[in-house]
């Protein structure tokens, strides 16, 4: 089984990604997380994959952060979601905010994930609540933060690196009153709310 790539990007696109290893490409089918989180064509970038071996087939799932892979891992048991729409659902949210809307039974958030409805939203809910202990959540806003969902986003992945909520609340908020576009520009946002920090 293959279970990592390292290699020269030739293509990617926002569900897929062509690495070249010892001359070889290798078609992998990714998220929209991972497909953010690569490098540009040409540069060398490094995959955690996940093989999916059928009659007719061998698909390669690839991901930026072993976390991703594992919350994959972790969809795919559940009954009615494959590894299509496995990579779906994890391009439909981010895996922190996945992880979290999981864990407190949020099926209204999941039924926003084109694929899921509700019966799907409810297996998982179920299936998984209680195998994600290890997992980090996004850590849930306090009612006064109304940063949309890229605020939500950057929220997330400050806490991630372990910044303090209140600190990245007030970073994240501070950046968009000086530039309100911000709002909907997870990347801009991100970088300006992590000068703000500093």
């Amino acid at each position: 089984m293959i279970a990592h790539l390292r290699g020269r990007l030739l293509a990617k696109s926002p569900n897929q990604a062509i690495v070249e290893c010892g001359g070889v490409g290798y078609d992998v089918a990714i998220s929209v997380t991972t497909f953010s989180a690569l490098k540009s064509e040409g540069a060398e970038v490094e995959l955690f994959i996940n093989t999916q071996v059928r009659e007719d087939a061998i698909a390669l799932f690839g991901f930026a952060e072993m976390e991703e892979k594992r919350l994959f891992e972790k969809l795919i048991t559940v009954s009615g979601i494959g590894p299509k729409l496995g990579i779906t659902v994890l391009s439909g949210i981010a895996a922190p905010l996945l992880v979290a809307a999981i864990k407190g039974s949020d099926h209204a958030t999941l039924q926003k994930i084109p694929g899921i409805g509700k019966k799907t939203a409810e297996r998982v809910v179920v299936e998984l609540k209680d195998k994600l202990e290890d997992m980090i959540s996004a850590p849930s806003a306090d009612p006064g933060f109304h940063a949309g969902p890229a605020g939500d986003d950057v929220l997330s992945a400050l806490a991630n690196l372990g910044y303090q909520k209140a600190a990245a609340q007030r970073a994240i908020q501070t950046a968009i009153e000086q530039e309100p576009a911000l709002r909907t520009e997870f990347e801009k946002l991100f970088r300006a709310a992590m000068g703000a920090m500093r």
